[in-house]
């Protein structure tokens, strides 16, 4: 990631900007325009590589069957994903005014597809171990409502 600043001051590299917002669409153009326009402290650019994401069919695969294991377990939905995401990436505990809460040490949000896959296989492996059978997510995937 590459974090870069202008102060208004800064002329040269205003105008620059601007040059490079005229080969974007034109609804983009106005609205970045506009924040030049209206920086009294200058304006921060952060230029960082796209991540893979998980995919659609990944989200709905894992939701589907984290919510049937929850039922399953006797807990709710969310207890079940926390319980995944502390299982796959760890936990921390915390001192709150309830008492001491475990915490994942990673959140879902933050996953690549890669990291997503890791957790949809702790989710099938502990289903398993649980004697709960959950199908191979690329057999749904083939059979996905959506097309």
């Amino acid at each position: 990631m590459i974090s870069y600043r202008i102060l208004p001051s800064d002329h040269e590299q205003i105008n620059s900007l601007l040059s490079f917002f005229k080969l974007l669409e034109e609804k983009k153009h106005i609205g970045l325009v506009d924040l030049i326009n209206d920086m009294p402290l200058g304006l921060t650019i952060i230029v960082e590589k796209v991540k893979k994401e998980r995919s659609r069919q990944q989200e709905k695969y894992y939701r589907k069957w984290c919510n049937i294991f929850a039922k399953h377990c006797g807990l709710t939905p969310d207890e079940m994903h926390d319980e995944m995401l502390c299982q796959a990436y760890g936990s921390e505990e915390v001192e709150t005014k309830f008492g001491m809460k475990r915490r994942p040490v990673k959140r879902s949000g933050q996953l690549t597809a890669k990291k997503y896959s890791e957790l949809i296989d702790m989710l099938v492996m502990t289903a398993a171990e649980m004697g709960f059978a959950i199908p191979n997510p690329h057999d749904e995937w083939f059979q996905d409502d959506d097309g």
